[in-house]
This record gives structure tokens, C-alpha cells and sequence, in this order.
């Protein structure tokens, strides 16, 4: 057959429209038909939204070189053809100048198409997850999560998290789609009805912040596993029921936050089951008559908060007992060798080491428990202990600690031991500044923790500009400060630095700052790389800092290092010839007694 007999044939059957027969049933057969660009339209209602330019344009560059190689997929309407399938494609072939393009006419049901069109562009690599999730709510109106899953070969867990994050309100999709907002902590933020949302994008401001949304994340979710009360109890509070069942815990959302984890997202419901659980508490040391002590140190008895506790617990006709006040017995818990590895895991312990711990470990628990165990035979009663802010708490053995007369007196106790009452108004004047002190060193450790963590979610390291000055004196500092000890300061950096032993730590900072070279940058690093390579076992030909030093000191003294080697090879030269003779003698030893 020639080849423009082949040819005119398959345009001819491309040109048929003839039905086939399938099981009895007649079927479309599928055409490819080269349809102007001009009579084709885009599908308004199509789901996909997004489109990156870049890719278009290496689409439309491939488009050009070598033509559509998969036709799209259209539908006939007043005229013209609708993309049911291949957008892209279209768009990139329009970049290309293309006149035509190959395409594919099928017939739809109205309600069918944007079902095809959702599923053809969830099962596509680089979908949009926010487009994604708004698709896969659309599909969840008629299938199950489990069917939607089976359909788009993905997880059960992955199709319920995208299904969250659909309800996530338009101002964070924003950040979202950017890139900006992780998919994660979007899920996070869309466990939240629109108004909490709402209210969250507004406390953040114009900047996307995630440390700042990770924080009211946390301040409005609650581990239930940490709950003070029992989350299986149904009557606890009649109307909200168990916390097992409820469609607010995100464990009944999809394992959003890990297998099974149970977070609770109602900020309301959770501390009206705390408070109601509290109450309980004090209402079952009234009826069986044993002391609920709270976590309160004496120190701390006028803070707010424990004065509210405090004050409560009085309310309810219990005589208040601090930690002070009392001897306490816990039910010991018995080590295992995991426990002895995570609370040494920042040493170097070899196995043996680790079980020497852990015997250790076992005989002070192995006391624990004879001492538990004889608890009420020395004097030991039944009581509750309970944290003032959770409302955790925990069944353990109690004594009332018996204070002389002396102690009980006004000024006999340390001052930091006696109540604010007890004190004079002079006394009162310096516990309070006292408090105040610690208030400020806590509130300083906190926001500094919170700024540290703040920067560690940022893409600070990446960074690529060169160092700034501050960056370069704060590593400075911190080599100076954890690696120089107090002799080496003064014989390598005091001409340069003055004596630092005899400054504050902002003073140190600023005199640093202020006298700041390079060449003590370059002095500090050099000190450290002497400091930091390894002896023993650890040498230049097995250890990775140590074979690092050694090429980088060969660029300034070749010749000594050199020199060095050759006294050492010519030992191993000489110890290597007397072996060599030894082994001569032996092997020919050998020779003779088996003649």
C-alpha cells in the first residue's frame, strides 16, 4: 500500500463517526480531530485556577518544536468547543503561535463534567493544595473520604486533611498558595471556625508570621492525653459529652496532628470541663477526708493565680496546705534501660556505662518503693496532689510537716519562708522586690526562648549575604565565651580586648563590638581550630576534623610538618626492617621443624 493511500485512509477513519458495539451497548468512538484554537474556549467553571508561567512557557517552547503530543479533551456548546480536559496544553499552544490543535470531542452529562475535570486535575502532580482541598470538599458531597481516596490512589488521612483545609478561610489560602504558610499549620489554623480564623489573621497583622500563629495555634488547642479530667466521661459536662466522640477533637477530623492524637479545638468547652473536674476534686477530698494539696511553693503563695486557688479552696472549707507544709510520698516508677538513655543522651556512654546507671537507677527505686510501701505505717496519710494551672493530679502519701514554736514565730523563719503577713513593711518592700527580680529574670527567659524560636522557623541559616559585623562579634562571643579559658583570654585576646573578667555581660558585649577587628575574628577561629582536633585514637587519617587540620596547617608550614613526617617514617622504617628480620628468623624455624 503507498503511503498517500495509508494516509488518506486513516484521515478518513478519523473522519468517521460511527458506533461501535460494547456488551450490546453502542460507545463513542473516540476521535482526534485538529480543531482551531479560535473555536475553542476555557471552561469558566473549571476548577484549576492556577497556572505557572514558567512552565507554560517550556510547555509552549516543547509545543513548538515537536506539537502536542496528547490531545485535549472538549465538549460542543452554542457553536464552540468548551476544555473539558488539557488547559494547559491549550494555553501553551497559543504561546507557541499554533493555529490548531489535536482534540479529542466527547458528550457529557452537565453533572458529570466538572467531576471529570476535578478528578483529571487532582490526579496531576503540581496541584495547588488549596485548589486541591476546595475539589476534594466538592467530590466529598457525593463520596465517602474513603471513596474519594480509592479514586485518586491517595491516603484516607491524606484525603481528611485536605478535606480541613478547604475550610480554611480565603485571607490565609493567600499565604498558602505564595508559599508562605506550610500545608500543616494551614490544617492547623482551619481546625477553627471562620470567625476565630478571622479574628487570627487580624491579631497577626499585614506580615505572615508563623511563629505568631503557632502560638495562637497552641493557646486555643489542648492535648487531651494531658487532660485533668477523664475524656471517655460522658456526664461529666451532660451536653458537650465525651471528648472521644466529639467532633471538635481533631482525632474525629482525620489524624491531623499524628495517629490518633487527640486535640481538642474548643477552647470553652475544654475549661468548663477543667473547672467542673476541679470542683469534683474538692468535692471528693471533702467526702473521703483526704488532703488535696496544691503545687505551691510558699515563695510563690501571693501570685495571682495561686491566690485564686488558694482562695477557692478556702471558699469550699479546706484548710490550705503548701508544699512547704508537707512531706510527700509519689508511687515510684520503675527505670527501664530506655529511660537511662534518654536522660543520658547527651553523654557518651557506652553500654556498660548505661547499664551500670541503670542498676543504680533500680536500687533507688528498689528504696522508693519500701519507703512507699511503709508510708502510713510512719505517720503517712491519704492525699491528692494537683498542679494549679492544668488541674493534673495524682494520688500520693501525705504528712503534715510539724513546725516548733520557734519556727512559727514572726521572725524566726528565713524571710523568703514566711507568709507577706508575717512580715514587717520593710520585709514586705524587699520580698516584693525580691519577686520582682525573679518575675523579670523568668519573663526575660521566656521572651528570649520565644525569640530564639521564633528565628529557628525562619529561613535565617539559609541566609546567603556575607556576614554582618554583629553577626561576626555575636560567633565571636560565643567562641570566646565557651572555648577561650580564663589564661588563654588573657595571653591571646587581652591587648586587644582589655581585661574582661572585670566588665558585665552587656559591657563585654559593647567592648567587643567596639573593638572589633577581623584579625580577632581570624585569631579566635585559629585558636579554635587548634583547640578542636582530637588525640588518641583520633588521628589525621581517620578523623574528619582532624584530617581538615592537618591540609589546612600544610599550606603555612610545610616544611616543619614535613619534617615531622620524615623522623616518623623513618621510626616506622627502622621498626619495620627488625620486624621484617624477626619474622625472617621465625618462618625459617618453622622450615626446620616440619623437615
Amino acid at each position: 500500500m503507498t503511503t498517500k493511500a495509508s494516509t488518506k485512509m486513516k484521515r478518513s477513519r478519523a473522519k468517521s463517526t460511527a458506533k461501535k458495539e460494547v456488551n450490546g451497548k453502542k460507545s463513542e468512538v473516540l476521535q482526534i480531530q485538529n480543531l482551531p484554537l479560535g473555536k475553542i474556549k476555557p471552561d469558566l467553571e473549571q476548577p484549576r485556577k492556577t497556572f505557572n508561567d514558567d512552565a507554560l512557557q517550556q510547555l509552549s517552547e516543547s509545543i513548538e518544536k515537536h506539537g502536542v503530543l496528547q490531545p485535549i479533551t472538549v465538549r460542543q456548546l452554542n457553536g464552540h468547543y468548551i476544555i473539558v480536559m488539557g488547559e494547559r496544553r491549550y494555553r501553551a499552544s497559543k504561546l507557541a503561535g499554533k493555529k490548531t490543535v489535536p482534540c479529542i470531542v466527547r458528550t457529557y452529562e452537565t453533572n458529570d463534567i466538572l467531576e471529570v475535570q476535578i478528578i483529571e486535575n487532582l490526579q496531576r502532580q503540581d496541584v495547588e493544595p488549596t485548589e486541591e482541598a476546595e475539589a476534594i470538599a466538592y467530590l466529598s458531597e457525593k463520596y465517602a473520604p474513603t471513596e474519594i481516596a480509592k479514586r485518586l490512589g491517595r491516603t484516607d488521612n491524606f484525603i481528611r486533611q485536605r478535606l480541613k483545609l478547604a475550610g480554611l478561610i480565603d485571607g490565609f489560602k493567600q499565604f498558602v498558595r505564595n508559599g508562605e504558610m506550610t500545608i500543616s499549620l494551614g490544617v492547623g489554623v482551619a481546625l477553627f471556625e471562620p470567625e476565630q480564623q478571622q479574628m487570627m489573621l487580624e491579631t497577626m497583622g499585614e506580615d505572615f508570621s508563623a511563629h505568631q500563629i503557632n502560638r495562637m495555634i497552641k493557646d486555643q488547642t489542648y492535648d487531651l492525653e494531658k487532660a485533668s479530667f477523664d475524656v471517655a466521661d460522658k456526664k461529666l459536662v451532660p451536653k458537650a459529652g465525651s471528648c472521644v466522640e466529639c467532633p471538635f477533637n481533631a482525632a474525629n477530623q482525620g489524624n491531623l496532628f499524628g495517629d490518633g492524637k487527640m486535640v481538642c479545638t474548643k477552647a470553652a468547652c475544654f475549661e468548663t470541663k477543667k473547672s467542673k473536674s476541679f470542683l469534683n476534686l474538692i468535692e471528693k477530698s471533702k467526702k473521703e477526708n483526704i488532703f488535696l494539696i496544691p503545687e505551691i511553693r510558699q515563695y510563690w503563695a501571693d501570685d495571682e493565680n495561686n491566690q485564686l486557688i488558694i482562695s477557692q479552696l478556702e471558699k469550699k472549707g479546706l484548710k490550705v496546705y503548701l508544699l512547704d507544709d508537707v512531706e510527700i510520698i509519689e508511687h515510684p516508677i520503675e527505670p527501664t534501660i530506655q529511660d537511662i538513655k534518654i536522660e543520658y543522651q547527651h553523654y557518651d556512654y557506652s553500654e556498660e556505662q548505661l547499664k551500670a546507671e541503670l542498676e543504680e537507677a533500680k536500687q533507688d527505686y528498689d528504696e522508693e518503693f519500701v519507703k512507699y510501701n511503709s508510708a502510713k505505717e510512719n505517720g503517712f496519710v491519704n492525699g491528692i496532689l494537683f498542679h494549679p494551672e492544668t488541674y493534673r493530679n495524682k494520688e500520693v502519701f501525705i504528712k503534715i510537716v510539724e513546725k516548733t514554736k520557734d519556727e512559727s514565730t514572726d521572725y524566726s523563719a528565713p524571710l523568703a519562708n514566711r507568709k507577706m503577713a508575717d512580715c514587717t513593711p520593710e520585709e514586705q518592700i524587699i520580698k516584693i522586690n525580691e519577686r520582682e527580680i525573679r518575675k523579670n529574670q523568668i519573663e526575660n527567659n521566656n521572651q528570649f526562648e520565644e525569640v530564639v524560636q521564633m528565628i529557628r522557623e525562619t529561613k535565617y541559616i539559609n541566609t546567603k549575604k556575607t556576614l554582618s559585623m554583629d553577626e561576626m562579634v555575636a560567633f565571636s562571643i560565643s567562641l570566646f565565651e565557651n572555648n577561650v579559658d580564663y589564661m588563654s583570654q588573657q595571653k591571646y585576646f587581652s591587648k586587644f580586648l582589655g581585661d574582661t573578667s572585670k566588665m558585665t555581660k552587656v559591657e563585654m558585649v559593647e567592648n567587643f563590638k567596639k573593638k572589633f577587628k577581623k584579625e580577632i575574628f581570624h585569631k579566635l577561629i585559629r585558636y579554635m581550630l587548634t583547640k578542636q582536633v582530637h588525640f588518641g585514637e583520633s588521628n589525621h587519617v581517620n578523623n574528619l576534623t582532624n584530617i581538615s587540620f592537618y591540609n589546612a596547617m600544610q599550606g603555612y608550614y610545610k616544611s616543619k610538618i614535613a619534617s615531622i613526617e620524615k623522623e616518623y617514617a623513618d621510626k616506622r622504617s627502622k621498626r619495620e626492617a627488625r620486624l621484617k628480620e624477626r619474622i625472617t628468623v621465625l618462618e625459617k624455624q618453622i622450615q626446620e621443624l616440619n623437615e
